[in-house]
């Protein structure tokens, strides 16, 4: 429209009338629309955008050219799974050692004691520790090989770390134990791997490996390595039963006085004998080699690698058993990345005020936590008034999720869920939960209510725990994600529990292929 074009346009009747309407308005209406002008202008600048997800949502896996139905991840460009993503990074030894690098030797890991704030070591300090205790190991004439098996028995603590960071130093094998296994199944792994040294954090566990061993039940069992102070009477049982009992630190001493030079591993090499209980018989020891970790943790950036790939500013809080690989494998990306890792006071318990103080920036939770974690916040909301505006929130929330948004300063989140936000610190944005499956409908009010990206994830210890993940900006509940770009997933039918593999049935139920 030219310039006299326009004039002659504002001297329409129809505008010189409107002209005259706008002047006749009261001064406060004016100001209304002014208002609302500037209202909608600010929400269209700052309104929230949806994450764009890595593949097309409608498409997630593809199937394997001559398969006969295996499905792979579609952010893989051919049908070779993804085994490593970092070319310096092939082992758990070169993870520490990139994650010192990119850290620029910041806190590493961080313990507390009750009402007092986390004190943390360095990557270098952590680094040095390590070496120590492999040195150490060599001392006691121990080998410098993947065949060489070291036992840890304890709750997630820095020592667990330390411990594993130097076995894998020197080509050492982890074999963890955990006391839910039972006492017949953690004497059966002490003999089954052979284990003649394990570390222990408490001497409660130490006095039941002793009495395995004065039962003759546990004949290899040479010495015990203590975290925890200890006084003369567990030496004396120990050494009325042939057992060496040494202090972590006295160790640390010995390996520091008698340094070593690391023989890291290959990646083939086994790194963790994860034994898991299974359905019958005795304990199953899987045996994970560096590669198998290295390339679930690949997968993990791979598919969050544009979106919320842990750096060093983050934080995650260690509570998940460590003897597992769910938790190993989320401490592996971390450690990669140069994060910092916050270790609970080791009572579930005191697990909230370890969050209030910590305040991790990263969360791994199983389906048992998010469900009282559920119940607590509905619990609280103890009127019809209370429960409806829960209710009205959430559901505001959710269609944000269903349009791929997710965040947590909404009016929503000022109003009504900055309270639970602030329970687990306030500065969680990343969740992953596995391990079973989770409720969709906790699922998806939590994701809503936490405003922070929270992935579901299936796998299996024997697979390094990473089978199949959800993927960015798909917030849908009810299924476990396409295969991770580690991992071929083929279902088959089991004729005996009607599972039919054309239903999209079986195990785990990864059914919702794209």
């Amino acid at each position: 429209m030219q310039a006299h074009e326009l004039f002659q346009y504002f001297r329409m009747p129809e505008l010189v009338d409107l002209r005259q309407y706008v002047r006749t308005l009261p001064t406060n209406t004016l100001m209304g629309f002014g208002a609302f002008a500037a209202l909608t202008t600010f929400w269209y600048a700052t309104r929230p955008k949806a994450l764009k997800p890595p593949c097309d949502l409608f498409m997630q896996s593809v199937e394997v050219a001559g398969s006969d139905g295996a499905r792979r991840s579609a952010l893989l460009d051919s049908d070779e799974p993804l085994v490593y993503i970092y070319d310096d990074v092939r082992t758990l030894y070169e993870v520490f050692q990139r994650g010192m690098q990119v850290s620029n030797n910041g806190p590493c890991l961080g313990s507390r004691k009750p009402d007092q704030p986390y004190e943390w070591l360095s990557y270098k300090e952590v680094a040095e520790l390590s070496e120590c205790v492999g040195s150490a190991l060599i001392q006691k004439g121990f080998k410098a090989s993947p065949d060489q098996f070291i036992g840890i028995f304890a709750q997630n603590r820095p020592e667990w770390v330390i411990i594993e960071q130097g076995c894998f130093a020197y080509s050492m094998v982890v074999v963890p134990l955990y006391e839910t296994l039972g006492s017949e199944a953690i004497t059966y792994i002490v003999n089954k791997a052979e284990l003649s040294l394990v570390f222990v954090d408490k001497v409660e566990k130490a006095k039941h490996l002793l009495d395995g061993v004065e039962n003759k039940l546990i004949p290899g069992l040479k010495i015990i390595v203590l975290m925890d102070s200890y006084g003369s009477d567990l030496v004396e049982l120990g050494s009325k039963c042939g057992v060496e009992i040494i202090s972590m630190k006295a160790l640390q001493n010995l390996g520091r006085a008698n340094r070593q030079k690391p023989k890291p591993p290959a990646p083939e090499d086994i790194a963790v004998i994860c034994f898991t209980s299974g359905t019958t018989g005795n304990p199953k020891g899987a045996l994970v080699t560096h590669q198998n970790i290295i390339s679930v943790c690949s997968a993990f950036v791979k598919i969050t690698e544009n979106t919320i790939l842990p750096c060093p500013d983050d934080t995650l809080i260690s509570f998940l058993p460590l003897a597992h690989m769910f938790e190993a494998v989320v401490e592996c990306i971390m450690l990669c990345h140069g994060a910092k890792i916050g270790f609970f006071q080791g009572d579930i318990r005191l697990l909230m005020d370890d969050l209030k103080v910590l305040q991790p920036t990263v969360f791994p939770v199983v389906p048992r936590l998010l469900n009282r974690m559920f119940d607590r916040i509905f619990g609280q909301a103890n009127t019809t008034l209370k429960r409806w505006l829960l209710d009205f929130a959430s559901k505001r929330k959710e269609a944000e999720l269903r349009s791929g948004i997710v965040r947590n300063n909404s009016l929503w989140d000022r109003l009504i869920f900055h309270k639970i936000q602030s329970s687990l610190g306030g500065k969680v944005r990343l969740m992953v939960t596995g391990a079973a499956p989770v409720s969709p409908t906790v699922l998806t009010f939590l994701r809503a209510a936490l405003g922070c990206q929270f992935y579901e994830g299936y796998g299996q210890t024997e697979c390094a725990a990473g089978c199949c993940l959800t993927v960015p900006g798909d917030w849908t509940a009810g299924h476990v994600g396409p295969p991770m770009p580690c991992s071929y997933v083929k279902l088959v039918d089991v004729e005996e529990m009607n599972y039919v593999a054309a239903q999209g049935e079986g195990e785990g139920n990864p059914s919702k292929w794209y």
